[in-house]
């Protein structure tokens, strides 16, 4: 959250009923002395130069250009009745069917939902995979940082506030659309990622997923002042107490809850990495699982990734772990996303959660080849099914650079590695020639002895 805010808690205009729009409301909230304390340190983090980890990681299997869309990110008015006077942004991937997915975009402080869609990989994401991307935006009129208020009662209690804002933009996905109301997610940094806690928290029943990065647990705070505790050093309560805060967001949910992906840096200092461990204990207590991890890998930029499992070895909650990595959202430029403050180069975390969700390019889950979902034949759900009437997997001998180019593969500094897999391919260049198997689609393995 590069910064909370410099100004007072909730120096935001309500708009109540009868009120007409842009009139300024007489009651305010009032805390002059803790907003000057906290603005000389919000300051200082505000103007922090972010940790940025090497270039590379994996890329965002950019679709062919053949395919790729045109359409552009717009901004859409009278979404409901925006009692957390937020903004909104949609972009619809040209040729989109009813029935795809959408995900819910929630910036970090200081930024806004143009910046954020920009610069974090969505676009590239969205087109291959095929799904809205809703862009939300604070403004400098709730929050003098651009902050979520993911700290204040009022704006994360289901049906009110910022909270209840943000699920009106979905309805409006949803009514326009025709977007799939069973695959909405939702995804934020710092601010924007505590607030995707809370939303998660509070609406259950409206998110099939979702992805917290440099955020918090929800609940953690509920002042400014608080918040700045919860930030640095973090807060440490028992596993029960933080998922008591999560049953209690909405009392009335007796369903499943939406799996959660935790993303964090370990050189991050606006939002203390104890966070990470703050979240497993709220979500892993809110599944109703425990707190060891039961599938861990290694991906690019030496990042951890630990999944925490239900008792049929379905990932409720999982973690993303960079070491090197300060505070801001992971991208890999220039396939995914675009280099900026509090954008940190070296892994696609898009492609990533797209593919935890399974809305990644082709469906499925494309980091598991032995998912079952065969988008070629929906009465065989075994893609390892010998079944006649499934083609053969489509093989390509190419060079490495031409690999890229098709959105096969992606370079990282000066090496190429295979969508999908990540499958080392050797150099990066015209001359060392390779051959990629695809199956299920959109997931590349390497073929040493070529095509058959």
């Amino acid at each position: 959250m590069t910064s909370l805010r410099a100004a007072g808690p909730d120096e935001r205009p309500r708009q109540r009923s009868g009120q007409r729009s842009g009139e300024r409301p007489r009651r305010w909230h009032r805390a002059a002395a803790v907003a000057t304390a906290g603005a000389a340190l919000l300051a200082a983090a505000l103007l922090a130069t972010p940790t940025h980890a090497a270039p590379g990681g994996n890329g965002d299997a950019a679709a062919p250009a053949s395919v790729r869309a045109q359409a552009q990110l717009e901004q859409v008015t009278g979404f409901g009745s925006n009692p957390g006077n937020l903004t909104m942004h949609r972009y619809v991937p040209d040729g989109l069917p009813a029935g795809s997915p959408a995900v819910l975009l929630l910036h970090g402080c200081a930024q806004g939902p143009v910046e954020y869609f920009d610069h974090s990989g969505w676009r590239g994401v969205a087109d291959a995979g095929g799904f809205t991307v809703i862009a939300a935006g604070q403004q400098t009129a709730n929050n003098a940082s651009r902050c979520f208020n993911w700290f204040e009662p009022a704006d994360t209690a289901r049906g009110s506030g910022e909270t209840l804002s943000l699920k009106q933009m979905v309805d409006r996905v949803l009514a326009d659309q025709g977007a799939d109301a069973n695959r909405v997610f939702v995804s934020g940094l710092s601010a924007g990622g505590g607030m995707t806690a809370t939303m998660l928290a509070a609406y259950p029943d409206v998110f099939a997923g979702g992805a917290v990065v440099a955020g918090l647990p929800h609940g953690c705070a509920r002042s400014m002042i608080e918040a700045f505790s919860c930030m640095s050093p973090g807060k440490n309560q028992s596993p029960q107490a933080w998922g008591d805060l999560v049953r209690a967001a909405h009392s009335g949910h007796s369903g499943a809850r939406p799996p959660v992906s935790v993303w964090h840096g370990g050189q991050d200092y606006v939002v203390a990495t104890a966070n990470l461990t703050e979240s497993v204990k709220q979500w892993t207590d809110a599944h109703g699982i425990d707190q060891t991890p039961d599938a861990t890998s290694t991906l690019p930029q030496s990042t951890t990734r630990s999944e925490y499992h239900d008792s049929s070895g379905k990932a409720l909650v999982t973690t993303y772990l960079t070491p090197g990595n300060g505070h801001g959202t992971p991208i890999d430029p220039p396939s995914c996303g675009a280099s900026g403050s509090y954008f940190l180069p070296g892994l696609c975390s898009a492609s990533y959660m797209a593919q935890d969700w399974g809305i990644a390019t082709g469906g499925g889950d494309p980091t598991d080849p032995t998912d079952p979902t065969d988008p070629t034949d929906p009465s065989d759900p075994d893609p390892s099914d010998p079944d006649p009437s499934d083609p053969a997997p489509a093989c390509f001998t190419a060079s490495n650079y031409a690999h890229t180019q098709a959105g096969r593969a992606v370079h990282r500094m000066g090496l190429t590695y295979a969508v999908g897999s990540d499958a080392p391919l050797g150099l990066w260049n015209l001359a060392v020639t390779t051959s990629l198997v695809e199956s299920p689609p959109g997931y590349f393995t390497h073929s040493p002895g070529g095509c058959p």
